[in-house]
């Protein structure tokens, strides 16, 4: 079957949920992806106008589409045939900002999104939120992990503690550096315990903790090592990749709940906060019980396979070129 994806994000959970679809994809399938990666050098408003530019230059002929957000967008001026399934990881204001642009772009989405002949969420949060909307055939299909890289050694985490001198105290990882991930607040609400506090991934903001520029193993190693993870997102999650990450590191999480995380938190035994102030008691208290909430944190998260994974979205591709045989 000759299937085509649109690809419009980069470095976030979102891009390595979708290089996941291809891996499965390509493997039975006629698989393209059709890059929509504009440089960042324009800003974000600019950037969704070169974007939709590109989309409507596309003219292709694939029996099925996957399309996110923008290329949802694109239905509207649809240059190509073929069946269409809509991946909706999340949406959210503090993501998407009340710019002109922005607010048409998601209107337009919506009314597009009815128009799909599936829908694909990553957690029960979205497909509730989408149901209440009066969307139908959405399909939950859940971010996976492949165990394989989540064994650890005790050698190969003492290097990893001695190579960035974090030795002496226990470490609390507070996530992306990002505002919009709350670690501005989670900062300062924990400054004052005895612990590192340590930040990773795309620097947006100065803080007066340890920021660390990883590999996707020393990445792992962090939330291995780590006392306790810290994910207090200020806007609807998807998933969580970070929290179900730490949880597969046997590392106690704390987490806003937000979107679909609370699903992922609550299932595996974990701490939901809903008021910074509560965050040093709230990382004493996971510290004090972190043999407990490792466990239970592992044998939820160790469920979502890619096995699993691979079946649903072969599934679903196959009920749609079974309704294209019938029509």
């Amino acid at each position: 079957m000759q299937i085509g994806m649109f690809k419009t994000q980069r470095s976030y959970g979102g891009t390595y949920y979708e290089d996941m679809i291809a891996e499965v994809l390509s493997k039975k399938h006629d698989f393209k992806v059709y890059s929509l990666t504009i440089n960042r050098k324009y800003i974000l408003q600019m950037m969704r106008i070169r974007q939709l530019y590109r989309l409507f230059k596309i003219k292709a002929d694939r029996e099925i589409w996957i399309r996110t957000f923008l290329p949802v967008v694109s239905l509207s001026f649809n240059r190509t045939k073929g069946k269409n399934i809509a991946l909706f990881h999340h949406i959210d204001n503090k993501v998407y900002p009340h710019y002109a642009l922005s607010i048409i772009l998601k209107k337009i989405f919506y009314r597009n999104l009815k128009r799909a002949d599936a829908i694909v969420v990553v957690s029960q949060f979205w497909k509730d939120y989408l149901e209440s909307r009066g969307y139908k055939n959405i399909n939950i299909i859940y971010n996976c992990f492949d165990l394989k890289y989540f064994n650890f050694d005790e050698r190969e985490c003492q290097e990893f503690r001695e190579r960035f001198s974090l030795i002496q105290k226990p470490i609390v990882y507070i996530g992306n550096c990002q505002k919009r991930k709350g670690v501005v607040e989670v900062y300062k609400s924990l400054k004052d315990i005895n612990v590192d506090l340590v930040t990773s991934g795309q620097k947006e903001i100065d803080l007066p903790c340890r920021h660390l520029d990883l590999t996707y193993r020393d990445y792992l190693l962090l939330l291995r090592v780590s006392s306790v993870v810290v994910v207090m997102s200020q806007f609807k999650e998807g998933w969580c990749r970070t929290a179900h990450e730490a949880m597969l590191c046997r590392t106690p999480v704390i987490g806003s709940g937000a979107g679909g995380m609370a699903e992922l938190l609550e299932g595996g035994g974990q701490i939901i906060c809903d008021d910074f102030s509560k965050l040093p008691q709230l990382v004493l208290k996971a510290m004090k019980n972190s043999d407990e909430m490792a466990a239970k944190g592992y044998n939820f998260a160790k469920q979502f396979t890619f096995e699993k994974f691979k079946d649903e979205w072969l599934h679903l591709i196959d009920s749609l070129g079974r309704i294209n045989v019938v029509e």
